[in-house]
């Protein structure tokens, strides 16, 4: 049996200074879900979060945690009277309490009843014995997980998270972020998390909202995003792209690569194929499909080595081609990095391969 939903977002809209800065939002998050909302700065993702916490109130809409109106066009609650949780970049610890106080403070009840909620804590984010210690000792991964302590210790519904992990380093930071998932996963906690990078949006969500202008433009697992965007922005966003032209014939668009398919295009319609570098396949001669041919691959084209930059795993190889001098990039295992000037052929899988109206 699924969760239940725990926060719910209905048709949300939010202006500042007349300008509007979220357009009809609407989203679910289930109990122990992770709903990541995506996109560049100024999209509107720490609006929405500033929405359901009760900082902001919006001008249409309503939000709701567990069947309970928040906010609509009669009610808002303050945001002490939500049940929600806050997890921000800079962590906001007090720096004249200690751990456990900082921890504790948002606690109800007698104070045995709160020391042994911030001991189960502390061990909880493996943090025991730092109780009597005050922030500034403690290491930026410390102090995150004694802002999560601090955040869970109210049990709330709903945790709200803008780009908390940020500030870590990256060795740092994977570890954390599994850490982190893994208790508000084991707590039972709906979690909106705000980034601005693919691959923590990737790594972390159940659910992914990707947000453009204001409003969430597509919506779903991470798979199914990466692996069907809506459009070429959305595609771009996840990775670098290839772009080539065509013009629609018959449900068919030509391109040196072959014909592709463009279905629900009407002839005379100017598209664009998007392909990522990594779905290109390199080889020294016309007659040759790669080292793993598949019927998907596209008619070979040639194009000669601009560029090719060595980057850790793979090599990117960026080549000028013959058929419209246009430049087409393509990851390759790092143990191959071509010369510049070396003439190669290209094709490219058609079956991982989107096909937009210009």
């Amino acid at each position: 049996m699924p969760n239940p939903v725990r926060l719910s977002l209905s048709d949300i809209a939010c202006s500042y200074d007349g300008r509007k800065v979220l357009n009809d939002v609407s989203l679910s998050v289930s109990g122990g879900e992770v709903m990541c909302l995506l996109g560049p700065s100024g999209c509107g993702k720490t609006t929405t979060l500033r929405v359901v916490a009760g900082i902001e109130r919006q001008d249409q809409g309503q939000v709701a945690i567990d069947g309970q109106v928040l906010s609509d066009g009669k009610t808002h609650l303050p945001p002490e009277a939500r049940g929600v949780g806050l997890i921000f970049q800079d962590f906001a610890l007090f720096p004249h309490l200690s751990v456990a106080q900082n921890i504790a403070f948002g606690l109800t009840g007698s104070k045995a009843d709160k020391m042994t909620r911030v001991d189960e804590l502390l061990t909880r984010v493996d943090l025991k014995g730092y109780g009597d210690k005050p922030p500034h000792m403690l290491s930026g991964g410390e102090q995150q997980r004694v802002a999560l302590a601090r955040a869970l210790a109210p049990r709330p519904g709903v945790m709200l998270m803008d780009e908390p992990f940020s500030g870590l380093d990256n060795r740092l930071r994977d570890g954390i972020r599994d850490e982190t998932l893994e208790l508000l996963k084991e707590e039972g906690t709906a979690v909106v998390l705000v980034t601005h990078e693919p691959e923590e949006a990737m790594r972390m969500a159940d659910q992914i909202a990707l947000m453009r202008g204001g409003k969430i433009v597509q919506q779903g697992a991470p798979y199914n995003i990466y692996n069907a965007p809506c459009d070429r922005d959305a595609a771009a966003f996840f990775s670098d792209i290839n772009v080539i032209e065509g013009k629609v014939e018959g449900a068919l668009t030509d391109t040196a690569f072959g014909q592709f398919l463009a279905p629900g295009h009407a002839d005379g319609t100017e598209v664009e194929i998007i392909f990522r570098p990594q779905h290109v396949k390199i080889d020294f001669d016309r007659g040759g499909k790669g080292p793993n041919p598949t019927p998907m691959d596209g008619a070979p084209a040639r194009g000669v080595v601009e560029r090719a930059r060595f980057m850790g795993h793979e090599s990117l190889v960026e080549f000028r081609m013959d058929f419209n001098k246009q430049i087409l990039k393509a990851t390759v295992p790092a143990v191959f990095l071509p010369k510049p000037g070396m003439a190669l052929w290209l094709t490219i899988r058609r079956d991982k391969c989107f096909v937009f109206k210009k």
